[in-house]
Formats: C-alpha cells, sequence, structure tokens
C-alpha cells in the first residue's frame, strides 16, 4: 500500500508515551523487525500540535533511531514520517486504520 509524507515542519512534538518494543505477536512476544535495516522497532506515543489542534498518535520507529535519555514531555523532532492506511481481518472481523512510522526522532541539543 502507498504511503504519504507527513510534513512536522511547523509542529511542536512531544513524547507522551515513552518507546517500548513493537510486539507483533502477544503469545510468543515476537518483537517487529525493520525489513530494511534488521533493526527491532518500537512504538512511541507522540502528541503533535500544529495550527490550533493536538493530537496522540503512536510511530513506530526502529530502535537505532530512538535517542538515548528520551522521556516523557520531552520536544523532538520527527525524521521521515509517513502514514499508510492498513486493513486485515481479525476473527471473521474486517478491521482497518492508519500506521505511523518514522526514521528516526531527534531530541533537543542541549547547547544553548
Amino acid at each position: 500500500m502507498p504511503s504519504f509524507k507527513i510534513d512536522t515542519s511547523t509542529a511542536i512534538v512531544f513524547v507522551a508515551v515513552e518507546p517500548k518494543h513493537k510486539v507483533i505477536n502477544k503469545q510468543t512476544e515476537e518483537i517487529a523487525v525493520d525489513r530494511e535495516t534488521g533493526a527491532k522497532m518500537m512504538t512511541v506515543g507522540l502528541t503533535v500540535a500544529d495550527e490550533g489542534e493536538a493530537n496522540l498518535y503512536t510511530v513506530s520507529v526502529p530502535e537505532t533511531g530512538i535517542p538515548e535519555g528520551l522521556t516523557l514531555g520531552m520536544p523532538v523532532k520527527v525524521i521521515g514520517l509517513k502514514a499508510r492506511d492498513w486493513e486485515n481481518t481479525f476473527n471473521g472481523e474486517k478491521r482497518h486504520g492508519i500506521s505511523f512510522r518514522a526514521v528516526a526522532l531527534v531530541a533537543p541539543s542541549s547547547k544553548g
């Protein structure tokens, strides 16, 4: 399915839910892996505020794209954010939605 780039250049983005491994099978606790790099995938909750509106998005990011020391409330820059629609059938029920993925998150520099 096609994906679409999302421009966050004018948005304020901060961490709302700390990163955790993206589990694709709850029974086996199998962790998702990036098909291109082989890196384990993480999910992180990001609040994106722009043009007077704020929303919470769960974004998948390769583990290598998560900076050390990421904490709740920390502002971040999102690199390569894309959205993609998905659809599947689970227990006979059709489900659909939009998934979000980024190449990396960048924490603010401590330099003044």
